[in-house]
């Protein structure tokens, strides 16, 4: 069986209630002036907005919060509070401005206190009795943390409108920077000239121009994959497919750790560090450097360096060039079976990386001097005088590798 908890306040005489009310609504608009006049006191660093009719928005929320709650005094135990909405513009303010909430919240205690001292010396001149006096304590409090709920609220508007605001510019810079190289090929700005709406673009967000940057492509994990924790001077574009960021000075000491950990669980590509105005350069290697992990001919799991993996970049990419100048050079192990001529074809591209004799061929291979020289034998019958070329010799590197880094040689 649960016992009703029994309360003070509900066992004071309706007649004293309304009697405390009345006395207490009297005194407000006196009583909100000495409490304003505290808080400038005890905080002269705090504002004074008027409102639209040129009155403190402090003042008002004071007083209004005093009237509500004695109201609710008399409105019966059920009514919910229905706190001043000029709270959430408290909160919003400190929002906007980049404070925190905290001295707002030791202002709101601070004016409980001092409303608290009258409210206590009314009840005094009522005779209400002192146990229902500590538990209207107990509710002032109560409703110091409604009012202290409506500043968060407040607040956190105003945050998501900003960061809101802040994406928004990061997108347009972003898209500045990766449109530029088409303009200068216009003829507007060189290489190492910032173009003005650029530099206005930074400066509207706060973003201090770097006189390099790299481009990262990511993969998401999963869609609703938490975003990097990058630092601060880092431009991030979640809104994309395929995120992107803009890294300001890549090669500074402890960057690409930073990166990397920030990244974690990530897949993706940042490309080579450039001028800042050929930022479009290194979002395109990354982008490409995304692509070929997305075949799984890169590793995934991991932020890529393009820089680290050139030869890919370089070889893989321009499949149909590579696919006609690997079918002209590799046309004669065409007369040989898949297995022999792809035991050739190792063994070739051992020979032109090496460009030594059978034993550091077949120790690179790991198979016996004497086959590697039994297999050189049959390379130059099969290419005849074209392996002596050097332009055929280095045409014929490329599209060995080429197959060696999709997998097709060991």
């Amino acid at each position: 069986m649960v016992t009703a908890v029994r309360s003070a306040w509900r066992e004071v005489p309706p007649y004293q209630v309304r009697q405390f009310a009345a006395r207490a609504l009297e005194e407000v608009p006196a009583l909100a002036q000495d409490i304003l006049r505290e808080i400038r006191h005890a905080y002269p660093q705090l504002p004074l907005v008027p409102d639209e009719f040129g009155e403190p928005r402090a003042l008002v929320g004071i007083r209004q919060s005093l009237e509500h709650f004695v109201a609710h005094l008399t409105a019966g135990p059920d009514r919910p509070h229905v706190h001043p909405r000029v709270f959430q513009e408290f909160g919003r303010g400190e929002g906007l401005q980049g404070r925190s909430l905290d001295v707002l919240q030791a202002v709101y205690r601070l004016g409980v206190r001092l409303a608290w001292r009258r409210l206590a010396e009314i009840g005094q001149q009522v005779a209400i009795p002192a146990p229902a006096m500590y538990e209207l304590a107990e509710s002032g409090y109560e409703y110091l943390d409604g009012l202290v709920a409506e500043s968060v609220r407040g607040y956190a508007e105003a945050a998501a409108r900003q960061a809101g605001e802040r994406l928004r510019l990061q997108r347009r810079l972003m898209e500045q920077l990766f449109t530029g190289p088409a303009r200068r090929r216009r003829g507007v700005g060189t290489a190492d000239t910032v173009p003005p709406a650029l530099a206005e673009r930074a400066a509207a967000l706060g973003w201090t121009l770097p006189r390099r940057v790299a481009v990262a492509v990511l993969l998401r994990p999963a869609r609703e994959a938490v975003a990097p924790a990058v630092a601060p001077d880092v431009l991030l574009d979640m809104e994309s497919e395929r995120p992107r960021m803009v890294v300001p000075e890549p090669d500074a000491p402890g960057r690409r750790e930073l990166l990397a950990r920030a990244a974690a669980g990530w897949s993706g590509a940042i490309g080579p560090a450039v001028p800042l105005v050929d930022a479009a350069k290194s979002l395109r290697w990354a982008g490409a450097a995304v692509d070929l992990t997305e075949r799984g001919l890169l590793p995934a799991g991991e932020l890529l360096q393009c820089t680290e993996h050139t030869e890919a970049l370089v070889l893989l990419p321009p499949e149909e060039l590579i696919e006609d100048l690997t079918r002209r050079r590799l046309a004669p192990l065409d007369s040989c079976g898949p297995a022999h001529g792809r035991r050739l074809a190792e063994t070739l591209l051992a020979w032109l990386e090496t460009r030594g004799g059978a034993p550091e061929v077949a120790a690179r291979l790991g198979v016996h001097p004497q086959t590697v020289r039994y297999r050189l034998r049959q390379i130059r019958e099969l290419w005849g005088a074209e392996i002596d070329d050097p332009d055929r010799r280095f045409e014929l590197e490329l599209v060995l590798r080429a197959r060696r880094l999709r997998g097709d040689l060991s």
